[in-house]
């Protein structure tokens, strides 16, 4: 079990201080911003999305580690996906960071590196922090989502 904690830990270590998808997405048509005071997370997520799949997705701002490689891991599983397809990616990252139920059978991949988080509540923000905001970018919200 050790060995695949320290696995998990170097993907989220690697995806924080590698960030894919890090920078602002010049040609986005969706974009929200979201805030977390408890941490101090701050971040812009931008989608570009056609006929309801979304074809790019970035993210730019600060934060703590997990906050950074959960937006990270995030932005590479939502490419590709239905706009539906990435509200069941929400319910099922939702249920593995916060042990509640969600949407059954939704394949989670990398996003599964995260679950140690449900440890740890007070980090569960941090962690769905860019999950909330790409919430409020498919529905077009212009008021910043925050965590509290």
């Amino acid at each position: 079990m050790s060995d695949l904690r320290n696995l998990y830990q170097e993907v989220v270590v690697d995806h924080s201080r590698s960030p894919r998808n890090f920078g602002r997405l010049a040609a986005a048509n969706r974009s929200a911003e979201g805030f977390n005071p408890l941490c101090g997370d701050r971040l812009t997520l931008y989608l570009r999305i056609s006929d309801g799949v979304i074809e790019d997705a970035s993210f730019d701002g600060s934060g703590c580690a997990i906050s950074t490689a959960s937006a990270s891991l995030m932005t590479e599983a939502l490419k590709g996906k239905t706009e539906a397809q990435a509200r069941a990616l929400f319910s099922g990252f939702h249920a593995l960071v916060t042990g509640e139920p969600g949407e059954a059978g939704v394949p989670l991949g990398k996003l599964e590196v995260l679950a140690g988080v449900r440890e740890f509540p007070a980090r569960v923000k941090c962690a769905t922090l860019a999950w909330h905001t790409m919430q409020a970018a498919l529905e077009n919200r212009a008021k910043p989502v925050s965590t509290e």
